[in-house]
């Protein structure tokens, strides 16, 4: 039989054309037909009308986020995709892979540098109440949340893939993404006040805590669809990478900071190389079953934040990212959903929507209270509740995920992806009817002299202005007498004004040892406060910094580093500047300002230094008793007894005589009230040293009646020429019989009524003197 080869004929559809040969070769050729033309139109159709929306809706009070959703919603399938043949013309079917491919780009660069801006330290620069608050986030409402839908769903029988699809949308509603809660404390403009640190610090926790029962989740999917070897197998890969990231990719990068000469950019071939190293971290997930985001997100957190790297990435490739991708990805992902395919009839349906609800008011329940266990106000409380329970991007993009990889069904992927929408949309709008944005520094912790434990460490940021300030700065340092047992942690930070710069910088003197020359911006100081800390080996540790920016945001520099950095007391130099005979050489009208800035926002106490030149060297003269004369003026009140905090310090000393001056008012008995009740407190040790030294001893405590205003105003003239430095503190607004008539000629409020006669010309004193504020409590 004659068999005869008959040929076949296969169809092969083609991928459409990259490039078109331009409009006027072929004014009759599709769109569909030319990839890219069709991927850029695209993307300026969605960047045109996020940007629209947005103009619209932040008047409003809404985040970009909620308009990059809405934008979805407008291209989706209930507005546009009723027209016919739009979804072939502008969304079609042959350009899904390519537009998913760069919007899924786009959020893993998103994770990436949400990593770089994470900084793990701030959980214990904010203590255990943000470990409370970000464990309960998201373990309360888990808890609450499985708990309801397993009764839900014996109520009304649903299936079991019912069941399981429920359990991941209660899994994604508990979670309290960093990136979702860093980008609404951005756009509320908080992100540096207390309240957005502590919901930071939180956040933080309940991502770590997340991401590993995440990574433990799809582990034991590996081992439930494939085997229990390939699962381990996956582990042993995972921790792998964790230690090259850790023990290799970290230190690789510090080794980049430290040859990054200062006020230099970083080098090319630097951000090239982590790049690289973020694609192949995309890869490695993948590779060992994990979402391709995990890479890129681990070895951001491996990326030191801030200045010079980890600010130089996010400066790079936060606006492409942020601006241009990552609402590819959002609007895209929000086209998906299909209003039309809920049906809220049925039983999957309402019980979705009941869960969801139970969830979030889990979760605000349970922030709210550990908030107000750990003694937050009440305002603030629910205002860091309602941060904590926000939806975003990250919950979005778990159900997107989810729904690529058919775990979820289109109505509850729909009600999922609206509940995001409205919690996106109402917490932004609450917050900024609740938190008032001039209270952002107020602390919650008590962060002052007087509060601090027997042998704690002291730590003290000294600002630097002129030259000048540097000498007094460490002779007053000095005087406090730091020892092994009471060590001192000091933080300087030079403040130079913005001059020929378009923007501010920010310097870390510990992070780059590298400079160009044998100056840097700060030499002077970085020389002056290391002499100091190699003068008092393992009693002193010091760093310094320096902020380049406008006078009138150096408030914001001072106070956002004595926060991060946990500072007790805040040194600020005054404003006048002394010749050596005491009359007034100059005044700086702009140092000033930032110092009445400082005063009203801080979060720690804070010193003003009057420099009339008196301050000393300790080293100069050791161990001679008595040979530099100390007084504190105590009225009584807060900022007294601060005062007589630091003073209580320097006395360890055997060089400085203290001199305690208790004014009382004329016909005053006794204790009469709570705060005459501390007062004596505060004063009882010095009262015992005072009493059992002999008449050349170094403490001495003196009491005097005073009979109203100019009666203590002739006191501290007498007073004034025996003693090189008065401390007293600042009592603004304070009323008592002993200022009354004073206050009248005031000239400078910043340093009270006490510290402006010491520091007035009229008085033609040499002695310096420091002026005392505690810590503004909420």
């Amino acid at each position: 039989m004659d068999e005869r080869i008959v040929p076949k004929e296969v169809c092969i559809s083609l991928p459409p054309a990259v490039n078109s040969d331009g409009a006027w070769t072929n004014m009759t050729a599709p769109l569909t037909e030319f990839s890219l033309p069709l991927l850029q139109t695209q993307m300026v159709a969605i960047f045109t009308t996020t940007q629209i929306s947005h103009l619209v809706f932040r008047n409003f009070g809404l985040p970009k986020f909620v308009s990059e959703m809405i934008a979805g919603i407008f291209f989706g399938p209930q507005i546009l995709g009723r027209i016919k043949n739009y979804g072939e013309f502008m969304f079609p079917l042959v350009s899904q892979d390519l537009l998913g491919t760069i919007s899924l780009l786009g959020y893993t660069l998103f994770l990436f540098l949400s990593g770089v801006k994470m900084d793990m330290s701030i959980i214990f620069r904010t203590g255990r109440r943000a470990m409370y608050i970000g464990a309960s986030s998201l373990i309360i409402p888990l808890i609450i949340g499985m708990s309801a839908q397993k009764l839900l769903g014996d109520h009304w029988s649903l299936s079991g893939k019912e069941r399981l699809q429920l359990i991941l949308a209660t899994t994604t509603h508990s979670l309290t993404p960093f990136p979702v809660i860093s980008c609404l404390l951005s756009e509320l403009k908080i992100l540096n006040s207390e309240i957005g640190r502590l919901g930071l610090s939180a956040a933080v926790v309940s991502d770590l805590f997340s991401t590993f029962l995440t990574s433990i989740f799809r582990l034991a999917k590996v081992a439930y669809d494939q085997s229990t070897k390939e699962a381990f197998m996956d582990f042993g890969i995972i921790i792998v990478f964790l230690l090259l990231v850790v023990f290799v990719a970290r230190p690789a990068m510090y080794w980049m900071i430290r040859q990054t000469p200062e006020g230099r950019p970083v080098r090319d071939i630097y951000i090239y190389t982590i790049i690289f190293a973020v694609l192949c971290s995309g890869l490695l997930s993948n590779w060992f079953n994990q979402l391709i985001v995990f890479g890129p997100f681990i070895f951001g957190l491996a990326v030191p934040d801030g200045p010079p790297l980890g600010s130089t990435l996010v400066n790079k490739f936060d606006c492409m990212v942020s601006g241009v991708l990552l609402p590819v990805f959002v609007t895209t992902s929000m086209m998906k959903v299909n209003l039309s395919n809920i049906n809220f009839h049925s039983n999957v349906a309402i019980c979705h929507a009941i869960v969801l609800v139970i969830v979030i008011i889990a979760k605000f329940g349970g922030c709210w209270v550990l908030s107000y266990v750990t003694k937050i106000p009440k305002n603030d409380a629910i205002t860091l509740s309602l941060i904590m329970s926000c939806k975003g991007v990250v919950e979005m993009a778990d159900y997107s995920f989810a729904r690529g990889n058919n775990n979820l069904n289109m109505e509850i992927f729909s009600v999922g992806m609206l509940a995001v929408l409205v919690t996106a949309s109402i917490v932004p709008i609450m917050v900024r009817r609740l938190y008032d944005p001039s209270r952002k520094y107020a602390g919650y912790q008590r962060r002052n002299v007087i509060d601090l434990k027997p042998n704690a460490e002291l730590r003290i940021l000294a600002c630097i202005h002129r030259p000048d300030h540097i000498t007094a700065t460490v002779d007053l340092l000095e005087t406090i007498h730091p020892t092994r047992e009471k060590p001192l942690a000091v933080h300087a930070l030079h403040l130079i004004e913005l001059i020929g710069r378009a923007s501010p910088i920010f310097i870390s003197h510990q992070m780059q040892k590298k400079t160009l020359s044998n100056r840097s911006y700060s030499q002077d100081v970085i020389l002056a406060f290391t002499h100091f800390q190699r003068n008092n080996h393992e009693a002193v540790l010091v760093n310094a910094f320096t902020a380049i920016s406008p006078p009138k945001l150096m408030h914001e520099d001072i106070c956002t580093l004595a926060l991060d950095k946990l500072t007790a007391l805040i040194v600020l130099p005054f404003h006048r500047k002394y010749t050596i005979d005491g009359s007034v050489e100059f005044d700086d009208h702009a140092l000033r300002t930032l110092n009445s800035s400082v005063i009203e926002i801080a979060p720690c106490s804070v010193a003003i230094l009057v420099n009339r030149g008196h301050m000393r060297r300790l080293n100069s003269r050791p161990g001679v008793l008595g040979s530099y004369s100390v007084a504190v003026i105590f009225l009584g009140g807060n900022d007294d007894r601060e005062a007589l905090s630091i003073a209580k310090r320097m006395v360890m000393d055997s060089g400085i005589r203290l001199t305690v001056v208790h004014l009382i008012p004329e016909g005053e008995e006794g204790i009469t009230d709570w705060e005459k009740m501390l007062d004596s407190e505060a004063l009882k040790e010095l009262k015992y040293k005072s009493s059992t030294s002999d008449d050349e001893g170094y403490v001495v405590y003196v009491e005097e009646r005073m009979n109203g205003g100019p009666q203590t105003a002739t006191k501290l003239r007498e007073l004034i020429d025996g003693f090189d430095l008065f401390i007293v503190g600042r009592r603004y607004n304070v009323e008592s019989p002993l200022t009354i008539g004073l206050d009248e000629w005031s000239e400078f409020p910043e340093l009270g009524v006490m510290g402006d006669m010491l520091a007035s010309t009229d008085f033609n004193a040499r002695c310096s003197v420091l002026v005392v504020q505690q810590q503004q409590m909420t």
